[in-house]
C-alpha cells in the first residue's frame, strides 16, 4: 500500500519504518513538544522509593507493599472520579463529604435498622450518584460555577451525614460483612495471583492484536508485531513480579485488585467510546463541542454524577478500612489528597488532557510518601508540606508543558 501524500510526516509510521531508532526520534519529538505523559510522576516514584528503602529497608518489604496498595484505593476510587471532572476543566469540591455520608448511609441503614448489606450498598452507591447529578444539574442547567456547587455541597452533604449518623456519632460495622470484606479479604492461594497476572497479559496481548488488525485492514497507521510482543512481555514481567511480592505475604488483595479493574473500565470509557471523546471534546473546547452538536450539559451532569458515584464507592473502602462510619468520615485531608492524587498523577487542571491510570499513580506518589515517613517516624506537618510540595511541582510541569505544546503547535 502506497501512503497517502503527506503521510511520511506521521510519526507513527516514522516509528514503523525507522525501528529502534523510529521509537526513540518520536520520543523525542513528544518530549520536545511538552507531550510527557506519566514520565514525570513515575520518575518521581521511582526516586521516592528508593530514597524511603535508602532510609529503611524495610520500606520495599512485601508486607509494606501489600498494605499500601490497600491503603490507596479509598482514596484513588475518589482520585478517579476527580480525573473525570478535571478532564472538563472544573474540579469537584464535595467528594469527601459525599464519600463520608456514603457510608453513613450504608452504615445506619445496614447495621441500625437491618437493610440487607447488599440492598444497603446499592443505596449507598445510589446516593453518591445523586449528589453529582444535583452537583452537575445546577452547574449545567443553572449555569452556577462548578466551584461554587460543590463547596456548597461539601458543607450540604456533611451536614446531612451527621443528620443520618444521629446523636451516637458512630455506627461501628461488622468485620465479617461485605464492606469489611471488600478491603480485608486476601486470596492466600499461591495460583490466585499468577492467574490473574495471567489473564491480565492473555486479555491485553488479545487487545492490542485485534486492535492492529482492524487499523491494518482500514488501511491506517498500526503497531508494530514487535512492539506489541515488547509490550506483552513488560507487562507481563511487571504484573508476575507483582504477584510474586503479593504472595510473599498474605497473597493477592481484593481491594486494589477491584480498583485496577474500575481503572481499566474507567480507560475504556475514556478511549474507546464515543462518550469519551465527547468529554475530551468537552474539555478541550466547549465552544467547538457544542457545534459538533455535542450536548454539552448531559456531558457535564453525567461527569459529575460520576464523580459522585466513584467518591462513594471510595467511601465505602474507607469505612471498611476502619470497619466504622463516624463524624469524621470523609474529613481530614481526603478531599485534599484525592484531588491532588488526580492531578499528581498526570491529569491536566486545564482540561482536556488526562487518564484514569492518573488515579493510580498520584494515590501511589501521595501513599507512598505517607508511608515512607510513618516508618521514619515523622510528623503530619512534614508530609502535608512535603506532599504540597509535589503538587506544586506537578501542577508546574503541566503549566510548562502546556506553553511548550502551543510554542510548538500541539496544544
Amino acid at each position: 500500500m502506497v501512503p497517502a501524500a503527506g503521510s511520511a510526516a506521521d510519526p507513527r509510521l516514522v516509528v514503523r519504518q525507522s525501528g529502534l531508532s523510529g521509537y526513540w526520534s518520536d520520543f523525542m519529538r513528544r518530549v520536545k513538544g511538552g507531550e510527557l505523559g506519566s514520565l514525570p510522576v513515575i520518575g518521581a516514584l521511582i526516586i521516592i522509593w528508593i530514597v524511603f528503602w535508602l532510609l529503611n529497608s524495610s520500606f520495599l518489604s512485601a508486607q509494606n507493599l501489600s498494605n499500601l496498595s490497600q491503603q490507596i484505593v479509598g482514596t484513588g476510587m475518589i482520585a478517579l472520579g476527580i480525573v473525570f471532572v478535571l478532564l472538563l476543566g472544573e474540579i469537584d469540591l464535595s467528594v469527601g463529604s459525599v464519600s463520608g455520608l456514603a457510608a453513613a448511609v450504608f452504615a445506619v441503614s445496614s447495621v441500625n435498622h437491618g437493610v440487607n448489606e447488599w440492598l444497603a450498598l446499592v443505596l449507598a452507591l445510589a446516593t453518591g450518584a445523586a449528589t453529582g447529578l444535583i452537583h452537575g444539574f445546577f452547574f449545567a442547567k443553572i449555569g452556577v460555577p462548578a466551584f461554587v456547587v460543590t463547596l456548597a455541597g461539601n458543607l450540604a452533604w456533611n451536614g446531612l451525614m451527621l443528620n443520618v449518623l444521629g446523636a451516637s456519632g458512630t455506627v461501628n460495622l461488622p468485620n465479617d460483612g461485605i464492606v469489611a470484606r471488600l478491603y480485608n479479604t486476601f486470596y492466600g492461594q499461591l495460583a490466585a495471583a499468577y492467574t490473574v497476572s495471567a489473564i491480565a497479559v492473555v486479555l491485553y496481548a488479545a487487545i492490542a492484536w485485534f486492535g492492529r488488525a482492524r487499523r491494518v485492514k482500514a488501511g491506517v497507521p498500526a503497531q508494530p508485531v514487535g512492539e506489541i510482543a515488547a509490550r506483552t512481555v513488560f507487562l507481563a514481567i511487571v504484573a508476575f513480579g507483582i504477584a510474586y511480592l503479593f504472595n510473599q505475604y498474605k497473597g493477592l488483595p481484593l481491594a486494589p485488585l477491584i480498583f485496577l479493574i474500575f481503572i481499566v473500565v474507567g480507560d475504556f470509557i475514556l478511549r474507546r467510546t464515543v462518550y469519551g471523546r465527547r468529554v475530551f471534546a468537552v474539555g478541550g473546547s466547549i465552544e467547538a463541542a457544542r457545534r459538533a452538536g455535542i450536548s454539552v450539559p448531559f456531558i457535564r451532569i453525567s461527569v459529575f454524577t460520576i464523580s459522585g458515584f466513584m467518591a462513594a464507592v471510595g467511601g465505602m473502602f474507607l469505612a471498611g478500612q476502619i470497619e466504622s462510619a463516624s463524624q469524621t468520615s470523609g474529613g481530614g485531608n481526603l478531599l485534599m489528597n484525592s484531588i491532588a492524587a488526580a492531578v499528581i498523577g498526570g491529569t491536566s487542571l486545564f482540561g482536556g488532557r488526562g487518564k484514569t491510570w492518573s488515579a493510580l499513580l498520584g494515590a501511589l506518589v501521595i501513599g507512598s510518601i505517607q508511608s515512607g515517613m510513618n516508618i521514619q517516624g515523622l510528623s503530619n506537618s512534614i508530609q502535608y508540606m512535603i506532599t504540597g510540595a509535589v503538587l506544586l511541582a506537578a501542577v508546574v510541569i503541566d503549566s510548562v508543558a502546556r506553553r511548550t505544546q502551543k510554542a510548538s503547535g500541539r496544544a
